[in-house]
């Protein structure tokens, strides 16, 4: 069980490696340069199936997610709450599960990493939450039939 402030504070990094990750994606020549720099570690990680370059359409479906990804994880930088965290696990598993089945039918190797983050930050976010307990005092006098 965790603290909902260490909860909190889980959404807020979770958001922020999203947005370092998917922010290059927002725009075509920024998402151009992401691409290649996947290709050239793919090359020197001798890594059997090379990354593609995108066509107009796959590129404005990678500026569509950059720039959503990157709108969704200033909300959640900004409004973190149990409620969006948990929302965001949801949506991770759904990415890890994507991925899963792309890497399966032929991309790269390299998506594997992402999916690695992608798993790890749904699971941290739906631990379960340690709410403080209570304190009862009793300031009332006692009950127990001496002095009354």
């Amino acid at each position: 069980m965790i603290s909902v402030n260490r909860n909190l504070q889980i959404v807020r990094v979770s958001a922020l490696y999203d947005l370092v990750v998917t922010a290059g994606f927002m725009t075509p020549l920024s998402a151009g340069l992401v691409f290649k720099g996947f290709a050239t570690l793919s090359s020197v990680l001798v890594l059997d199936r090379p990354v593609p370059t995108l066509d107009v359409t796959a590129m404005l479906f990678a500026n569509l997610l950059g720039s959503v990804v990157v709108v969704w994880s200033l909300w959640r930088l900004l409004q973190p709450s149990r409620s969006v965290g948990l929302y965001d696990a949801v949506a991770r598993m759904l990415f890890a599960v994507w991925q899963l089945f792309a890497v399966a039918h032929g991309a790269s190797f390299l998506i594997l990493g992402f999916t690695c983050f992608e798993v790890g930050f749904a699971i941290a976010q739906i631990l379960p939450l340690n709410h403080p307990r209570k304190v009862r005092t009793n300031s009332s006098p006692s009950r127990s039939g001496l002095g009354a």
